[in-house]
């Protein structure tokens, strides 16, 4: 019987360490955890990605452009609505996460994604009974 893949979202962190050698290790982990047809990503990670792209890396914007037009390509990319900001508001009062945090648990939750990783949020709390945050470098 063939697996199914399960619908998996990354936070910002996790795809910075992919486009990054200070850490191998942890590189080596952030490729592996994307390496899949159902990893999604949200608008909200394009942008802060986009972001530290630029502050961090010291990249010019049409390097920028390029990096972000490879990710689109992929990645399955959730577009933030009013619907996942309301979400937000919600599992920030509810789970005390910072809104930004919330919106990245909000966008996952709209994809279906049983997983979310990310180097920042509690490891292993299960959010809403319907997904996992996951530290992958644990």
């Amino acid at each position: 019987m063939k697996q199914m893949n399960v619908n998996r979202f990354i936070d910002t962190n996790i795809l910075v360490y992919c486009y990054t050698d200070d850490e191998p290790i942890k590189q080596q982990k952030a490729l592996a955890v994307v390496n899949n047809q159902d990893t999604f990503i949200s608008t909200q990670v394009l942008a802060e990605f986009s972001n530290t792209l630029k502050k961090k890396f010291k990249l010019d914007w049409p390097k920028v452009k390029n990096v972000i037009s490879e990710v689109n390509s992929n990645f399955n990319v959730f577009i933030n609505n009013p619907s996942t900001i309301d979400q937000a508001c919600h599992i920030a009062d509810k789970y005390k996460y910072s809104f930004y945090d919330s919106l990245i648990i909000s966008a996952a939750l709209s994809c279906n994604c049983k997983t979310l990783y990310s180097e920042d949020m509690q490891d292993n709390q299960v959010v809403e009974n319907s997904i996992t945050i996951v530290n992958p470098f644990k």
